[in-house]
């Protein structure tokens, strides 16, 4: 499936890596791979027509912090993501240093943490995953904390601009030792959370349409309380249209959980996926544009794996260079960082030993693609967008990445394969969190559209 494209990461030493996300960091309208860096650089990767090269200035580079998770969103309207950066220098319980909410204020980054309005509510719980959550689908977002042994937290700004922790209002402030996190309309209209967690049963919180949750895991099937997730990742992977659930659990059986007719979900995991493994990050991406999206497991210290949807089932398939019998992946992200129509995987490395990181193009193939990125009405990504390409004989359906732990988050753009003979008669729906819809005819293969909200 993948091909070796390492040597296209200009200064690439070994070192302590960890989570993985993509966003616009430097607002040229191209997207960037922020890399969290554990006493080590956190990396800004940008693509300059050659190769990818770090960009991180010294406020985002923050060499002294241990950095795991990142997760990046737009929660002051200014149609620019911020980047929240958690820092976790504990196994679990108290920390010694804070995290990182990073604004753009012009010319330079600033953290807001930092400032003395802020100091009250800075996370000092170690934290595993983060990501961004439209709670009330105005298009302006805050961000999730999945904490280890605290209270999770949802960071929001006030109409000051102060930093503001409003998990207890919004009812998800409960005590868990929280794992993965992932963020969209799941079971309802709006963007609801779903926290896997170790040690106990998961959680899902049930988006009520009012700016809070109900937790509702066990209604939905999802608590799994015996095992202990890692990755997590969301699709439509039998075809009916409703978004299911894939994740790790470390060292445990793996899920692939389907949503029923009645409600709640199922797991179908064939044995060879359920396999059990040191899982890390799980990603759901259609890497050969053939129009079905794989399922990528990292794994830490063993081979990673791949599974294909081949003749109407789930099916092991070659992964080829990003086999990495000897890597210590902690984290993972996909995106179309040279603008080929052909996702890329980058993985990190780190935790057990020092490795640097490593990138991987799928094979060339005949196959056509469709990119679309819808945007906020502020004009900044709408990380939880529902986005459905809708042909006469079948349909896809993509959610825009908010957060995909573990302590990942994927590029804001759904991108569809189209296979070596795409339909012709193809159209586009995008609903954003708030409900709101916009369907378009497809004019142009092998094109990004980007998608403004509607007014």
């Amino acid at each position: 499936m993948f091909t070796d494209a390492t040597s296209l990461i200009r200064h690439n030493p070994p070192q302590m890596s960890y989570g993985v996300a993509v966003s616009d960091v430097d607002g040229d309208g191209a997207h960037e791979i922020i890399v969290a860096g554990f006493g080590s650089p956190n990396r800004v990767l940008k693509w300059n027509g050659q190769m990818l090269i770090d960009i991180a200035d010294e406020t985002l580079a923050d060499p002294e912090r241990q950095a795991i998770g990142v997760a990046t969103a737009d929660i002051n309207g200014d149609g620019r993501e911020e980047i929240y950066i958690l820092n976790t220098d504990t196994f679990g319980g108290p920390k010694r240093f804070g995290d990182r909410l990073f604004i753009n204020r012009g010319l330079k980054w600033v953290d807001l943490f930092s400032q003395a309005d802020n100091d009250a509510s800075v996370n000092r719980t170690a934290g595993r995953s983060v990501a961004c959550v439209d709670r009330d689908g105005d298009g302006v977002y805050g961000f999730f904390v999945a904490n280890y042994g605290g209270a999770m937290r949802l960071y929001e700004l006030n109409t000051r601009g102060v930093v503001q922790d409003v998990a207890e209002q919004a009812g998800v402030n409960l005590v868990a030792a929280g794992r993965a996190v992932l963020s969209l309309p799941l079971v309802s209209p709006r963007m609801d959370i779903f926290l896997g967690n170790e040690r106990g049963a998961n959680f899902l919180f049930f988006n009520k349409g009012d700016g809070s949750f109900e937790e509702s895991a066990e209604r939905y099937g999802l608590t799994d309380s015996l095992e202990n997730v890692r990755g997590v990742a969301v699709g439509d992977f039998n075809g009916d249209g409703r978004m299911d659930v894939l994740y790790g659990n470390w060292e445990g059986p793996h899920r692939l959980f389907v949503r029923t007719e009645g409600g709640p979900f199922r797991n179908v995991a064939p044995p060879e996926m359920a396999l059990p493994s040191r899982v890390r990050t799980v990603i759901a991406a259609d890497f050969d544009n053939d129009g079905y999206e794989e399922l990528f497991f990292n794994n830490i210290g063993e081979p990673n794996r791949l599974f294909g949807f081949r003749e109407g089932k789930w099916t092991r398939i070659n992964l080829g260079a990003a086999n990495e019998p000897h890597g210590f992946g902690t984290g993972a992200a996909v995106g179309d960082f040279n603008g080929d129509g052909r996702l890329e995987l980058l993985i990190s490395h780190g935790e057990s030993q020092l490795q640097p990181l490593t990138l991987y193009q799928p094979l060339p193939n005949l196959c056509h693609w469709l990119r679309v990125q819808p945007l906020t009405r502020y004009g900044a990504p709408a990380r939880g967008a529902i986005v459905r390409l809708v042909s006469p004989t079948r349909t896809q359906i993509r959610a825009i990445c908010a957060g995909s732990g573990y302590l990942c988050q994927m590029e804001p753009v759904a991108h569809f394969g189209l296979g070596p003979e795409p339909e012709t008669e193809l159209r586009v729906e995008v609903t954003w969190p708030d409900g709101l819809m916009r369907s378009f005819p497809v004019d142009a293969i092998d094109h990004t559209y980007t998608v403004d909200y509607p007014v």
